[in-house]
C-alpha cells in the first residue's frame, strides 16, 4: 500500500517547528490501514516490536509492505524507494483465542 502524508497535515506543525518529520504514529496509522485492507478486523493489538530507522517528511511518498507469518500477526516494513523507514510486528491477541 503506498501513502504520503500531506504537507498541511494537522500534526506536522508541532512535530518538529521549522523541520516537519512525519510523526511515527502516522506511520502505524497506515500499518494498521494496510492490516484492514487485508480484510483483517483486529481487536486486541499489540506491538511487540517496532523500529523507526529514518524519517519520512511530508509529501513524500512510502509503501507499507505486509508479511503474515500465522493468523493474526502482521510483520511489517515501511519503506521510502529502497531505504527502510520503520519495521515491526503487530499480534492481535484476540485471534490467539479464536
Amino acid at each position: 500500500m503506498q501513502f504520503e502524508i500531506a504537507p498541511d497535515h494537522p500534526s506536522l506543525p508541532g512535530h518538529f517547528p521549522g523541520n516537519p518529520v512525519v510523526p511515527g504514529v502516522l506511520l502505524l496509522e497506515r500499518v494498521l490501514e494496510a492490516v484492514e485492507a487485508t480484510g483483517a478486523a483486529p481487536r486486541a493489538l499489540r506491538l511487540p516490536q517496532v523500529k523507526f530507522l529514518q524519517p519520512l517528511l511530508p509529501g513524500q511518498c512510502a509503501h507499507v509492505a505486509l508479511d503474515v507469518p500465522a493468523p493474526g500477526r502482521w510483520r511489517f516494513r515501511v519503506t521510502r524507494d529502497d531505504v527502510l523507514l520503520a519495521s515491526g510486528e503487530i499480534v492481535d491477541d484476540a485471534a490467539a483465542v479464536a
